[in-house]
């Protein structure tokens, strides 16, 4: 616990466990409540157990009704940022999250750069392709400017990784402003286990590689993924976890032969049990911030099989996975498959580097991390108010 007790503002649409950014501003908080501090929370949901903290506030703002996400997010700053600045003068911290406000903060943590993706060379919709695809190309504008709107009101910015802090600063953002802290990972959850391949109807005997991701989004390049298994042996087989409704992906795996080494188990919400059942990751994203579900694989002690452009990478060493220079080249990704899946004592040593390297990303570091900077700044803008204060009063007498 700090000498004095802060007190903390997070402004986010979820603090919850079952989303991604909303899972690490939770964690955030259930930390900064565990040393003693001053919590509120401004946002549309928010977790039992963290509404009910005895240190905790909660300011609920309502789930818009208006049509599409762009005016719905946008409804949602306008009223926090009305909020925050009727309330700033409460805080020692405001901890926002990318553009979520129309107000200024002391901390910006960035999951995600809309012109980072926009401008990637994979960003697959464009303005006179449709009315949904005009949509998606003016909300990923919008959003760019108001995201860079948000990071030049922020006094310092914490991208997820180093990919994001990359994006940041291609903004024009000074890097001085900028601490890249990763996010982290439940290392108790997400463990090495037995594995429970009947319980998902997975065969026994093959390698079971795991994709997981939203498989309405091509930039997750699981068609790469099909390609390039079927360039290795029939033992390697694949699971796919994720919503398979409307997904080409089936027809995909079956034009290209590999149907029958192909799982598709759809939406898992048991993903530990799962991770724990297969024997590697695989997880070349085309664009990625920082993906949770890396680290969790890592914490499940599966080598990983990455590329550059999925964010977090950078924390994949050698002797936890492979990591290749670009998306689209299956024949490499065949390659590194074969790599793991011919030396299966290879490949557990390489799952123990990865548990390894995930017992140095838990939560706990990660919030630990926060609060550190949250303590420096608010000892930085302590003398300043003390001076204000001195002021005034010389003042008046």
């Amino acid at each position: 616990m700090s000498a004095k007790p802060m007190r903390i503002l997070f402004v986010t649409h979820q603090v919850t466990k079952n989303d991604g950014q909303g899972r690490v501003n939770y964690e955030i908080a259930l930390a900064a409540l565990e040393a003693g501090h001053e919590v509120t929370l401004l946002a549309s949901q928010i977790a039992p157990e963290l509404a009910n903290h005895p240190r905790a506030r909660s300011v609920t703002i309502g789930v818009s009704r208006l049509p599409t996400r762009l005016l719905q997010y946008q409804l949602f700053a306008w009223r926090t940022g009305a909020w925050i600045r009727a309330h700033r003068r409460e805080f020692d911290v405001v901890h926002v999250n990318g553009f979520i406000s129309w107000a200024r903060a002391d901390v910006n943590a960035v999951h995600f750069v809309h012109d980072g993706w926009y401008r990637c060379g994979f960003y697959p919709f464009r303005f006179f392709g449709g009315a949904y695809q005009a949509y998606q190309v003016l909300y990923t504008r919008l959003n760019a400017w108001c995201e860079k709107w948000a990071f030049r009101h922020a006094e310092v910015i914490v991208p997820v990784s180093q990919k994001v802090g990359d994006e940041v600063r291609a903004l024009g953002i000074d890097a001085g402003r900028l601490e890249v802290i990763h996010n982290g990972v439940d290392t108790t959850e997400f463990a090495p286990g037995e594995s429970q391949r009947e319980r998902f109807g997975l065969p026994q005997a093959p390698f079971m590689l795991l994709f997981a991701g939203d498989l309405r989004m091509s930039r997750k390049n699981l068609d790469t993924v099909l390609r390039a298994l079927v360039a290795t042996p029939e033992h390697v087989h694949l699971v796919v976890a994720g919503i398979l409704r409307n997904s080409p992906y089936p027809a995909l795996a079956a034009s290209l032969g590999v149907a029958g080494r192909v799982h598709f188990v759809d939406l898992v919400k048991d993903m530990p049990a799962l991770m724990r059942s297969v024997d590697a990751f695989v997880f070349p994203s085309r664009y990625e911030p920082m993906g949770l579900v890396l680290l969790e694989a890592l914490a499940a002690a599966l080598p990983v099989v990455t590329v550059r452009t999925a964010g977090g990478a950078e924390v994949i060493s050698a002797d936890s996975g492979i990591v290749l220079d670009h998306p689209e080249d299956e024949v490499a990704l065949a390659a590194a498959i074969m790599r793991i899946a011919e030396d299966r004592e290879h490949a557990r040593q390489m799952g123990l580097a990865a548990r390894e390297q995930a017992t140095r990303l838990g939560w706990q570091a990660m919030a630990a991390r926060y609060l550190s900077l949250y303590e420096r700044l608010a000892a930085r803008r302590a003398p300043a108010a003390s001076t204000v204060a001195h002021a005034a009063i010389s003042v008046e007498s």
